[in-house]
């Protein structure tokens, strides 16, 4: 049930970014690819969708996230929220139409 949320989270975010998928599951640390993961764990994360279940998602999709890094995407989309009205306008855009 929960994957299909991810997945749905997935396919906006690469469009929103006008990325290939491939890319957001890639190693590289482009600045856009890692703002777009850390979006996806946020977004997640808030459905709420449990650390661990991203976790296992990210590495079926072979990006391999520590619970680590993704508390730490999800701090920085936090602040980054407190601090930009446009990043808030971003994240509703992505959250709209995502169901199961």
């Amino acid at each position: 049930m929960k994957h299909d949320v991810f997945n749905q989270y997935v396919d906006k975010i690469v469009e929103f970014f006008s990325i290939d998928k491939e890319e957001l599951f890639s190693k590289c640390k482009k600045r856009e690819l890692v703002d777009a993961r850390h979006l996806l764990y946020y977004l997640c994360f808030t459905r709420p969708m449990k650390k661990k279940y991203i976790e296992n998602y990210m590495r079926d999709n072979g990006y391999d996230a520590k619970h680590h890094t993704i508390i730490h995407g999800i701090a920085v989309v936090k602040e980054k929220l407190k601090l930009d009205k446009d990043y808030l306008k971003i994240v509703s855009i992505l959250q709209e139409g995502v169901n199961i």
